[in-house]
């Protein structure tokens, strides 16, 4: 067994393509295929699941997935300490459902960028669903999601809650619903609605607010990020989490505001989530600190969980 095919087993997982992890390794996918065939040959087992759309992890790789990532960075403290200079740099993937990753998630990557200066981080914009498979599968290292006070947490994962506020309705200054103290469910019947896509805890939540009536959908999107651009562009008004809006460059900028929602006291919980595991990649944990650092000084209230 070498070094490098536990490498290239570990790039596989985390791009989920052999493909992707060739270009980045600068391989042949024949070559990169046939190493990782040796290692499950030697191992007796079959680390990858080969679908059209990738590779994922099998069931016995996850298993196995934390032994690997401990030889891993047991190999890279060897090469620290004899004075390597020239190693190859590691990646942090970091999953987000884009809200609060202007007055979190930047700020976060910035410290731990300043420290890791030969780390690189990947942010990648995603569903709960599909961050909390990718952590499961060893394709995300971290992930930052949403959900409503009383959710039953997934199992599997080791939470942090970072931050919790209330939903908002996100609008213009120069919105009409801007001159009232508090927005109520009924206002929203009767604006053009920007609504997150389906999977989204705030696309739940919106219907759950609405009891079922009809309102003026006009859009839907992924994310807090582009919901807040389309309102900024005056297409409507969107509901997001407090956190999401306070501190946002736009409102900086004075081109977005926000008002509470009449009589709901609904809570909206961020929590940083990573797959449970006996090792942790080190820039993992270095980057999970930096979060728990920044939530702190957000006024966040921290809440771990297992």
């Amino acid at each position: 067994m070498r070094t490098e095919q536990l490498e290239y087993i570990a790039a596989v997982t985390r791009l989920g393509s052999l493909r992707r992890a060739a270009e980045e390794l600068r391989l042949s996918q024949p070559a990169l295929s046939e190493t990782v065939r040796n290692l499950e040959r030697e191992l007796g087992v079959d680390l990858l699941e080969r679908k059209r759309t990738g590779a994922t992890m099998s069931a016995e790789g996850r298993d196995l997935l934390p032994y690997i990532v401990h030889v891993l960075e047991a190999v890279d403290r060897l090469r620290s300490a004899a004075g390597e200079r020239h190693r190859v740099s590691r990646m942090v993937r970091v999953g987000t459902v884009n809200a609060a990753t202007v007055p979190l998630l930047v700020p976060a990557v910035r410290d731990f960028r300043a420290a890791h200066a030969r780390t690189q981080v990947e942010v990648v914009g995603a569903r709960q669903s599909e961050i909390h498979r990718a952590l499961s599968e060893g394709g995300l290292d971290l992930g930052l999601v949403n959900h409503l006070d009383g959710d039953d947490p997934p199992a599997g994962f080791d939470s942090v809650q970072l931050l919790h506020g209330r939903p908002v309705v996100c609008l213009r200054p120069d919105s009409p619903l801007a001159s009232r103290p508090y927005v109520s469910a009924d206002d929203l019947l009767g604006e053009p609605l920007i609504a997150m896509r389906t999977g989204y805890v705030m696309h739940r939540y919106v219907h759950r607010l609405l009891a079922g009536r009809e309102a003026s959908f006009a859009y839907s999107t992924d994310g807090a990020e582009m919901g807040k651009l389309m309102v900024a562009e005056g297409l409507g008004v969107t509901v997001l989490p407090d956190f999401s809006v306070v501190g946002d460059p736009l409102e900086r900028l004075g081109t977005i505001t926000h008002r509470p929602i009449a009589g709901d006291a609904t809570r909206v919980l961020l929590t940083l989530r990573r797959r449970r595991a006996e090792s942790v990649p080190q820039a993992a944990r270095h980057l999970h600190e930096a979060f728990v650092r920044r939530a702190s000084e957000l006024g966040g209230t921290l809440t771990v969980s297992r």
